[in-house]
């Protein structure tokens, strides 16, 4: 049969969301178009790829099958182009970054700047995600590179060390704590309430789940959508903040705030780049880990 490369990246957008609806707009398609060209897949291959339920869809056997072949097509279609844009004008090619809250509010800004100005043939498609999310999602071909951080099981993948970080305790300097030198999570959850950022995003969802296991919640005054706005809030006195001391060298420049560091050893963390093991990928991706590397260690 003849493939059609509109179907693959539609199939390959369903693994993606498990939603036939948004896979059909991200391909560019009508339901009813998605609907049928996965019915005409369906006759072809003489096998079922999705079970339909009421909250989505779900890859059958075949489907994820084809999802990582199609997976594997599109990867050496970026491999091809990027080959060929030294001979051909308008070729374009994508990067499928996923990484989280503090790699994106910190160096990865940099990093951007710097690699797409010199590529302008280059789209990159960066998601935040918490580590334990990313690293099933390079491992199995729906991303490219990852950033994570803390300790998450890699292996089977190829990892590069970027640089040490550490989730500290702002407050106000008028706000009632203690002049701790260091503060554990659990008896800031017992007593203080938090300005938290924007609850979709990966460090805040992190913090949630570790109160989770303590069997504890974060008494949240006010979610904002910055680390900047985190920092103005907590010097007004809204509450205290968790937050990346990367992220707050970038953007509190303010007085009126004081910092504690917290005892929990999960506090301390490695961000690592990961990518999988003898994949081939093109000449910008390996540009693009190099701009990586030099603005992480800035």
């Amino acid at each position: 049969m003849r493939y059609d490369l509109t179907d693959l990246r539609l199939i390959l957008h369903i693994g993606e969301t498990l939603n036939l609806t948004r896979a059909a707009e991200k391909t560019f398609l009508s339901l009813p178009a998605a609907s049928t060209r996965i019915r005409n897949l369906e006759d072809a291959f003489r096998a079922q790829l999705l079970l339909r339920h009421s909250k989505g869809v779900a890859l059958t056997p075949a489907g994820e099958a084809l999802v990582t072949h199609a997976r594997t097509v599109f990867r050496q279609l970026e491999c091809l182009h990027a080959d060929l844009q030294p001979y051909a004008a308008g070729v374009k090619g994508t990067l499928r970054v996923l990484a989280n809250t503090t790699a994106t509010n910190a160096f990865l800004p940099a990093a951007l700047s710097a690699f797409l100005a010199r590529h302008p043939d280059v789209d990159i498609e960066l998601e935040e995600k918490l580590s334990r999310e990313i690293v099933p999602a390079v491992q199995s071909g729906a991303a490219d590179l990852g950033i994570v951080a803390g300790r998450v099981d890699t292996r089977g993948l190829e990892v590069w060390p970027l640089r040490q970080d550490e989730l500290i305790v702002i407050a106000s300097v008028n706000y009632p704590l203690h002049d701790f030198s260091s503060i554990r999570f659990a008896d800031l959850l017992d007593q203080h309430r938090f300005v938290g950022i924007n609850p979709v995003s990966a460090i805040q969802s992190f913090l949630d789940e570790i109160a989770s296991s303590m069997g504890k919640r974060m008494s949240l005054r006010i979610q904002v959508g910055s680390f900047d706005a985190v920092c103005r809030m907590v010097e007004a006195g809204a509450g205290i903040a968790i937050v990346p001391q990367s992220c707050l060298e970038r953007y509190a420049r303010h007085p009126g705030l004081r910092q504690v560091r917290l005892a929990d050893p999960w506090a301390v963390r490695e961000l690592r780049l990961c990518l999988r093991e003898d994949d081939p990928l093109p000449a910008f991706a390996r540009d693009f880990i190099e701009d990586l590397k030099r603005a992480a260690a800035a």
